[in-house]
């Protein structure tokens, strides 16, 4: 929780999270609307790149380089982004990234 001066500021500050919350489980209840999306879906379920890889692989999708898809282009796909992915969606694999890399492993 963040610092605040008087009761009003804890409120509006509380009140802000309630609405990003919101936002981001719309998000997540939304249904992946590209392949690109359905690898971020499955990072952000498993918290892991590796378990992630392995999914893109059981579905023979190989990288842009022609090779078997690793997990160093789920990360890559996470920190660059693609078109087809929602600004919104991305931001939360950022974040679950962010928490990982700060906590060691998530779950």
């Amino acid at each position: 929780m963040k610092p605040y001066a008087n009761i009003a500021e804890l409120i509006t500050t509380l009140e802000s999270e309630i609405t990003a919350l919101t936002a981001e489980i719309a998000t997540l209840k939304e249904p992946p609307e590209s392949f690109n999306e359905q690898v971020i879906f499955k990072y952000i379920d498993t918290c892991s790149t590796g378990k992630t890889k392995d999914f893109v692989r059981t579905l023979g999708v190989k990288s842009e380089r022609g090779s078997l898809f690793s997990s160093g282009d789920v990360s890559k796909l996470i920190k660059d982004g693609a078109d087809d992915i929602s600004p919104e969606l991305l931001a939360i694999a950022r974040k679950v990234a962010s928490m990982k890399n700060k906590n060691g492993k998530h779950r």
